[in-house]
């Protein structure tokens, strides 16, 4: 059942909100053992929701369980983005995106795994054990909102996840889930109670098994927050005609039957298509943006250090080494590593070379998108270059080869425009996602091209 369907039965009072929420907490119950999607269950908090939308349905979500990544801040419910420095931190607040849904009578059911901090394509950089695929317990999830979308592919019921994405981190577990999921325009959602992994990337957006579920969401989520300095005041553009579409010519060079289902799914769609070059991005986002985001990481980990913020301990020794202990700790492997790489390309003598540089590399993808958007009314990839691979095999590649994953994703993120994952297919039964583009504020073409997909 669709998210719309199901909101007009429990308004009409012919489904029960409060049944629905503990029939779908009791399934995330069963298989999060298995499966490790939820690193919290909100069981009470989402029972009381639910009570109270039985009493009054009359919001745009009425009843609709909704799960969070565990990098929004709920008051009094544990926000630890699956890293162990923040076990046990519980916000004083609601994120602006939080209150919302509330608002709209949207129950909160939990908070989903991740990798810590965001830093991951396969969601396996997580102190609260890896999220398994729910096509494949033997494969990954995708990052680093692996947990969303592998519950959102699972569940049997009405539900709606909320992802957030840097580099990729919403459309990437989506194509290996087979899943639908949605980037927004950068601040088109407020990032207010979000804990950052890089300010200038960081975006909110929905993850369903239906087009039209995203566009319901985002409709509740967006909007201007004077919360947030980031936030813009211009809503969507209300033009939904998809006339022609560019096909980029460089994401073509991957497994030839993931291309393959990808140039079967546009023919299937009839739309006119034609492929287009984008030879800066794909030579020189990739770098781009790690620089960028891992400068900016860097930057928003240093409150992490066991005085305000973080796990603490004895202050018994220098407060340098006493950071240095808390951090050590507390800290994975892969978020210690982009703590070095930023902090490397932010210090003086390198600034210039590095991070000045990326930002120059920035705005030339941001310009070639622009260009290429005078002709196409949206632009079309594959998601990623693979199918979920499985743990084993992720366990042998080196970060570099981690990075590298992210070379379909990170050019959009890094323009700040909206992209969107749909299942384009199947290979030897593992999902294949097909990413559609648009230009700044141009969400509706996306829900438009992608009602047509499936």
């Amino acid at each position: 059942m669709k998210a719309k369907e199901y909101i007009e039965k429990v308004r009409s009072g012919e489904i029960s909100a409060v049944k629905t929420t503990e029939g779908i907490l009791n399934e995330i119950k069963k298989i999060n053992k298995d499966y490790g999607f939820f690193n919290t269950i909100s069981e009470n908090f989402a029972l009381d929701l639910a009570e109270k939308v039985d009493k009054n349905p009359k919001g745009k979500l009425a009843g609709l369980s909704i799960s969070l990544k565990d990098d929004l801040c709920v008051k009094d419910v544990e926000t630890m983005c699956s890293s162990n420095i923040l076990r046990g931190y519980k916000p004083p607040f609601n994120a602006t995106l939080v209150n919302s849904l509330i608002r709209e009578g949207a129950i909160l059911i939990g908070k989903t795994n991740q990798d810590a901090f965001g830093f991951g394509s396969f969601n396996v950089n997580t102190d609260t054990g890896i999220p398994k695929n729910p096509l494949d317990k033997s494969r990954v999830t995708g990052g680093s909102s692996g947990g969303a979308a592998g519950f959102t592919a699972l569940t049997k019921f009405p539900h709606v996840a909320i992802g957030e994405s840097t580099g990729g981190s919403i459309v990437a577990p989506c194509s290996f889930c087979g899943v639908s999921g949605l980037s927004p325009t950068y601040g088109l959602v407020s990032r207010y109670g979000l804990v950052d992994y890089a300010n200038s990337l960081d975006k909110l957006g929905p993850v369903a098994k239906h087009v039209e579920d995203l566009e319901l969401v985002l409709d509740v989520i967006k909007g201007h927050d004077v919360k947030d300095s980031t936030s813009l005041r211009d809503d969507l553009r209300k033009d939904r005609t998809v006339k022609k579409i560019g096909l980029i010519k460089e994401t073509l060079d991957v497994d030839p039957k993931i291309k393959e289902i990808i140039l079967k799914k546009l023919d299937e769609m009839n739309v006119k298509y034609e492929k287009v070059s984008l030879p800066k991005t794909s030579k020189y986002a990739l770098s781009s943006y790690y620089i960028i985001a891992m400068a900016e990481a860097s930057t928003n980990l240093a409150k992490y250090c066991g005085m305000r913020y973080g796990q603490e301990g004895k202050v018994n020794m220098p407060f340098n080494e006493y950071f240095s202990e808390i951090r050590t700790k507390n800290f994975n492997k892969e978020v210690k590593r982009r703590i070095i790489l930023g902090t490397f390309t932010r210090m003086a003598g390198y600034r210039d070379a590095f991070y000045l540089k990326a930002m120059k590399v920035r705005t030339l993808v941001i310009e070639e998108y622009k260009e290429a958007f005078r002709k196409y009314d949206l632009l079309v990839s594959p998601t990623m270059p693979i199918v979920a691979p499985k743990l084993s095999e992720v366990n042998k590649l080196k970060p570099k080869d981690h990075y590298m994953m992210d070379v379909m994703t990170v050019g959009p993120n890094l323009a700040g425009i909206p992209h969107m994952s749909v299942n384009a297919g199947f290979y030897n039964n593992l999902p294949v996602g097909i990413m559609f583009t648009g230009d700044h504020l141009n969400e509706n073409k996306l829900f438009k091209i992608g009602e047509n997909v499936i």
